[in-house]
């Protein structure tokens, strides 16, 4: 079973009615099994080819987890047709350069928000010729050439299905596992976005590397909620899926996925820090507002859990008080904890994209959540690290997995050889001899080392790792994303963004998180009209120096590191956007872009300045636009000696 069609298909011979798909609608929980699943393809993979779509085109995807989106791409590819799956929140205008790089003709989208984008782009992608749309709502009165809803192209499958019987079956057959899959374009964060060619063989051979890596089988459960066109989701939730075969729980809408994670109980859970940390903000925002005795014994059983959990996660003997102790914490407090997160069945959960803060790790690992991180990313097909269950690490992202290759180049910089390693990238020779060596080493662009133990650690990206330049850390180094991820491990910090490269000390841009603040603000009694009243009100200012300074003093522990501790800080008056550039679609920073956008408030904090007045456009989810101006204040941190090592 060497591509996904023919994976597919096995499914549907060997298990017909075992549950392959379901989507919650108007809150009813719907099945699809796998040969209902077959059929739809093969019907849709007609429709497809009616409709004029040859092997080695592109058809992109735009939406939600939906089952008949999966069922598309899944079309596409029995056709030997390359799926495109794009970020279903991206603006209009961020699908022009895909469209256009990958001539697309045909897209398959979910509903009518997804349509207008298109249509608005037809002028400068003329050779979009064919939309399909899952869901009508909305739609019923649009008269577009070449727009149709997937009813009409099952309908058209179905009308085929006779005339072209064995048409489908030679399909499938002339794939080979060389084929091209998947075309995935990656975030960007600096120029056009490049697009990552998976062939079903990369694809599937990671895909089974981690299913044997944690024993995975038919029997997980498994929610799917991030974007499709994040490689991270599409693979635990399509090629994992179709490997192992179990079943893909897609949520009726983003406002229900803690309700719907509740009622799935996942045993196969991934998700980047972002969300273990809005989990357990909206925890402990509810324990604040708690009675007194609920406080205390919470208080009480996670201190214990804290000691214990982790010991117990990670295989080692337990005393019998200990035991008693937990088990008794267990049926009054983690149990019911892991259950109104939706964790009450979790076996595997993972986390990646970003670095996760110790105590968050920990929290979940001590309440018997066996939480775990991994490295990888769209160019390995996700697969490269993974923390065995007994050696899980906050500081490490795990070992290298079956058929993985590590090393590192003189100057720090990660190479990885794989089975799981992109074919090249679309249409840019420069950028694939750039990545790719001849004797087949990919250069993640990370800056790390292997510990005694053989674990991963990652530093940063090796282009944003610089050097200071004067003052009393002239010439240490300066790692800004290690020293951002620190600051994100309080839950009042959403983002963060520093500087400091040929500069002589560190300053940073702080984002409030609005709920935690606000939660915050409101308990101690401090009005706010909005994120900016809010953001800089003089008690926000001193949380977050408070924040700042634990991490200076954690930062001067660290020699190598020392040189980072932040000099001075302002709390900007606007989030991060996506919509207004700074973000990319997977919350990575845009650095060049802040950059250039802020680069007043970098002058104001470099110049000394106690603050700076800035007006800032803001880009609207509907296209509108606003501005927001505000009178920033500059804080000075407390920075600590680098405590030095025994020689």
């Amino acid at each position: 079973m060497d591509t996904f069609p023919r994976l597919l298909l096995d499914h549907a011979a060997r298990r017909p009615d075992a549950p392959a798909l379901r989507e919650k609608a108007y809150g009813v929980w719907q099945t699809l099994s796998w040969s209902q699943l077959a059929g739809l393809v093969r019907e849709l993979a007609l429709g497809l080819s009616a409709a004029g779509l040859r092997r080695g085109e592109h058809v992109v995807v735009v939406g939600e987890n939906r089952p008949r989106l999966y069922a598309s791409m899944l079309a596409a590819q029995a056709l030997g047709a390359v799926p495109v799956p794009l970020y279903q929140d991206a603006v209009a205008a961020e699908f022009v350069f895909p469209l256009n790089n990958a001539e697309i003709a045909f897209a398959i989208v979910e509903d009518q928000e997804q349509v207008d984008k298109l249509l608005e782009l037809r002028e400068q992608c003329p050779q979009l010729k064919c939309i399909w749309f899952d869901d009508p709502r909305g739609l019923r009165h649009y008269d577009e050439p070449g727009l149709a809803s997937l009813d009409d192209l099952v309908s058209q499958g179905q009308a085929h299905a006779v005339e072209r019987g064995g048409f489908f079956d030679a399909e499938v057959a002339a794939g080979a596992p060389g084929d091209v899959a998947a075309l995935f374009f990656t975030s960007g964060t600096t120029g056009n976005p490049k697009g990552v060619i998976h062939t079903h063989a990369t694809l599937i051979d990671r895909a089974r590397a981690g299913q044997r890596f944690d024993h995975l089988t038919e029997r997980e459960e498994v929610l799917a909620y991030l974007p499709p066109a994040w490689i991270g989701q599409n693979v635990f939730s399509f090629s994992q899926w179709l490997v192992c075969g179990y079943v893909v729980n897609c949520p009726e809408s983003a406002s229900t996925v803690s309700i719907d994670l509740k009622e799935v109980g996942p045993t196969y859970y991934f998700a980047p820090p972002r969300v273990f940390e809005g989990l357990l903000t909206t925890v402990m925002i509810r324990m604040e507002d708690a009675s007194a005795p609920k406080r205390w014994l919470f208080d009480r059983c996670m201190a214990l859990a804290r000691r214990v959990g982790p010991r117990r996660m990670d295989g080692e003997a337990l005393g019998v008080l200990d035991r008693l102790a937990y088990a008794l914490g267990d049926l009054l407090i983690y149990g019911p904890l892991r259950n109104t997160l939706g964790f009450s069945r979790v076996r595997v959960a993972y986390t990646a994209g970003e670095a996760i803060g110790p105590d968050l790790f920990s929290f979940y690992r001590a309440i018997g959540i066996n939480l775990k991180q991994l490295y990888g990313s769209t160019e390995t097909a996700v697969f490269v690290c993974l923390q065995p269950d007994h050696e899980a690490r906050a500081d490490t992202v795990g070992v290298p997995i079956d058929g993985v290759q590590i090393k590192l180049s003189a100057t720090g910089e990660l190479l990885v050889r794989s089975p799981g390693l992109l074919k090249g990238y679309y249409k840019n020779d420069a950028a694939t001899r750039e990545a790719l060596t001849e004797d087949g080493w990919y250069h993640t662009g990370d800056a790390g080392f292997l510990t005694p133990g053989g674990h991963l650690k990652i530093i940063d990206r090796a282009k944003d790792v610089g050097r200071l330049m004067g003052g009393p850390f002239d010439g240490a180094m300066f790692a800004p994303k290690y020293v951002e991820n620190k600051l994100k491990f309080f839950p009042h910090i959403k983002e963060a963004v520093c500087f400091g490269d040929k500069r002589e000390k560190v300053c940073a841009f702080i984002n409030i998180d609005f709920e935690a603040v606000g939660n915050w603000a409101e308990r101690r009694n401090l009005p706010y009209a909005g994120y900016t009243d809010l953001a800089q009100r003089p008690e926000v200012y001193q949380l977050m120096l408070e924040c700042v300074e634990k991490v200076n003093a954690d930062l001067a522990q660290d020699e190598l590191l020392a040189g980072s501790q932040i000099s001075r800080f302002l709390v900007l008056h606007k989030e991060l956007d996506a919509d207004d550039g700074e973000l990319t679609r997977t919350r990575k920073v845009r650095r060049g872009a802040i950059a250039d956008k802020y680069g007043v408030l970098i002058e104001a904090l470099y110049a000394g300045k106690v603050s700076q007045y800035i007006e800032t456009q803001v880009k609207f989810e509907d296209g509108r636009t606003s501005m927001v101006a505000a009178d920033l204040r500059i804080v000075e941190a407390r920075t600590f000696p680098a405590v030095r090592s025994a020689a």
